[in-house]
């Protein structure tokens, strides 16, 4: 079984690499839970030059049930085998991070290309593991911090880069939820409240989306640290997490991260302030606040109806050698990083 498993991996090498400049990306997905269910993995057949070949799950009944429901022409319940299909080059992760390294490792020894769902991994050793591997492979990696191509955080970022607010002095952000947070699907195993699957808590979960937004408007990080505990006793991981980061550019973030607050003193908010005005912005919302003096303007954006669509059409572009990567593996090592400092 090993030797055939070793021939496939190096015959499937040798196709990608004889069709690196592939005019169709065709995914296989690892992991598809309730995250691909609307989120992401319709999205795959939406974008042009990008076709989902198969999906994989350890459970035979839901895999064949999601293939089924998607019109998915092939399911798996063993991720090597997917990963050996020759009609496959590219790879999206999305099972729990506690894989995510495996997989994506696995994926890149046959050269297949990899798209990571966010947190990268469980921390930046291993985010540093997937980084040298892709060196050694011919296969690419990007990372699904999908709200960089959303049309809502790129308005955000075109105002920053225009200096419509000035020179950005600090940034507050506030992540307040209750113990079992609306903004997480509830699952009957609560992974994201175990830290050998998912890195920490609800933090390791929702914290990379504005973390990364961060990093992406601001740049380089020159220095980061923060504190974690575990304040209500509620489960076995912190539930209060604050932190700091001091970009090269001298700009200041400072983050509230507290799941165990009640309903009432729920909020979520990025707070930007610039020399001539500020931007506020809810993440996981669609309103944007700009004031500039004593004029005040609000923008709403439409929901999306496959929050990552966007994303993957960048991704796609960036596997068919179109255009540069829309979050690389390497800013993946800097977020996690972050995450590490932060959740000591």
């Amino acid at each position: 079984m090993w030797l055939q498993r070793s021939f496939k991996s190096a015959l499937n090498f040798y196709l990608h690499h004889k069709i690196i400049n592939m005019s169709q990306i065709t995914w296989g997905i690892i992991g598809c839970g309730n995250v691909t269910e609307k989120k992401s993995g319709p999205a795959f057949n939406k974008v042009p030059d990008s076709k989902l070949i198969a999906v994989m799950r350890r459970n035979s009944e839901k895999a064949a049930d999601y293939a089924s429901r998607h019109n998915v022409p092939k399911w798996y319940t063993d991720a090597q085998e997917l990963i050996d299909d020759p009609e496959i080059n590219s790879i999206y992760i999305a099972t729990p991070p506690s894989s995510h390294m495996d997989y994506a490792l696995a994926a890149l020894r046959a050269g297949k290309n990899v798209y990571i769902e966010k947190p990268v991994t469980l921390n930046a050793h291993e985010a540093m593991t997937i980084a040298e591997a892709a060196k050694r492979s011919n296969g690419k990696v990007a990372i699904a911090h999908y709200r960089r191509a959303q049309p809502m955080f790129l308005y955000v970022k075109d105002l920053l880069d225009t200096g419509a607010i000035g020179d950005v002095r600090t940034v507050q952000i506030k992540m307040w939820q209750s113990l079992r947070p609306q903004l997480i699907t509830q699952t009957a195993d609560n992974w994201r409240i175990n830290p050998a699957l998912s890195g920490g808590g609800y933090f390791h979960d929702l914290s990379p989306h504005q973390l990364d937004l961060m990093l992406y408007f601001f740049g380089e990080p020159e220095y980061y640290n923060g504190r974690a505990l575990n304040q209500s006793g509620y489960y076995g991981c912190d539930d209060n997490v604050s932190g700091q980061i001091i970009f090269k550019n001298k700009v200041v973030v400072n983050g509230s991260w507290s799941f165990n607050v009640s309903d009432a003193e729920r909020i979520d908010q990025c707070h930007i302030v610039g020399s001539e005005g500020s931007i506020s912005f809810p993440v996981f919302g669609h309103d944007v606040t700009v004031r500039i003096g004593t004029d005040e303007k609000n923008i709403h954006f439409a929901p999306l109806e496959h929050v990552q669509q966007p994303m993957i059409e960048k991704v796609v572009n960036y596997f068919k050698g179109q255009s540069g990567s829309p979050c690389s593996i390497d800013e993946g090592v800097v977020l996690m990083r972050v995450l590490d400092a932060f959740s000591q």
